[in-house]
């Protein structure tokens, strides 16, 4: 088992379940899940790209492996391993386990008065999933056939990718939106914000530069951090351009999890902020804002 024990007993208490027998991939009930349950608001990828919230399967197939250690992230980075090592588990066999997790993860909200029941027992049967809980979701060796196996299931498929590993991008199978994070807008602010195990920031451009393979829903996101890479909206503007993704999403830090032990609340830039940021992005770049979600600090532009 890769994650020790006591660390697997640690994550768990914090809501994690893992899955598998190799105990690589996880599974957590998302805040905004739990909200539209309750008829406290649904997740901006609701309102942005028309998923449902509350049937939103939030998981990783990789969740101990990646290649930076960014300050911003949510995750104990001090398990993390820059490349994939020991045995798998098979897409399907994630796929079961993930679902089952999910409704045992669920399965107290039934009787909350609060939560709306049909929700509830539509979200006993997830039909969206996020492939970003933690860690880097292509290392794990079968992504793509992880990808087709929701599909075939009737799942949209949202993969978050950090960029660092460009020869899985190149021959990834298509998801319904693939996310690739662009941590930085230059290799000085990068090393700084990543903390990198592996220095990548060449694969990332590279990744970047494969997204006009793509036919899906392709979204570059920023997710920007006070002292770190809240710098420099032209230098961002710049690769965008180059690039040509269909969205880009300008987001704030939240200071949730192991990221609170690292950077201070401080560091989290105020919506009004994000907005300002995405505006000077507008006014050097064909980028225009579309939409925005005041409640998670995020706001939307295309290219079209």
């Amino acid at each position: 088992m890769i994650i020790p024990e006591k660390a697997l007993k640690r994550f768990e208490k914090n809501g994690y379940r893992f899955v598998g027998k190799n105990k690589h991939s996880a599974v957590k009930i998302c805040l905004w899940t739990k909200n539209s349950l309750r008829g406290k608001g649904v997740c901006y990828k609701q309102k942005f790209y028309g998923i449902q919230s509350h049937r939103c399967l939030q998981m990783t197939p990789a969740f101990p492996f990646c290649k930076h250690r960014c300050l911003f992230c949510w995750r104990d980075t001090s398990i993390s391993y820059p490349n994939w090592k020991g045995p798998y588990d098979e897409p399907e066999e994630i796929i079961e386990e993930s679902i089952k997790a999910q409704r045992e993860l669920l399965s107290g909200f039934k009787g909350n008065p609060n939560v709306d029941k049909k929700k509830w027992k539509e979200a006993q049967d997830p039909n969206q999933v996020a492939i970003s809980l933690a860690g880097e979701p292509t290392e794990y060796p079968k992504i793509s056939e992880l990808i087709d196996a929701f599909k075939e299931r009737g799942f949209s498929v949202f993969l978050v990718s950090n960029g660092t590993n460009p020869h899985v991008i190149e021959n990834l199978s298509e998801p319904t939106n693939l996310y690739i994070t662009l941590p930085a807008p230059n290799k000085e602010v990068y090393l700084k914000t990543t903390n990198p195990v592996v220095d990548s920031w060449d694969n990332i451009m590279k990744s970047l530069s494969l997204l006009k393979n793509f036919s899906c829903k392709t979204v570059v996101r920023l997710t920007l951090v006070k002292g770190l890479n809240f710098v420099d909206p032209e230098g961002y503007a710049k690769i965008v351009e180059k690039y040509r993704p269909d969205f880009l999403e300008v987001k704030s830090f939240m200071s949730v999890g192991y990221s609170r032990a690292r950077l201070p609340y401080t560091s989290m830039p105020l919506h009004n902020e994000i907005q300002e940021f995405a505006e000077r992005i507008e006014e050097v770049s064909s980028y225009r804002i579309i939409n925005e979600s005041k409640p998670s600090r995020i706001v939307l532009l295309s290219s079209k």
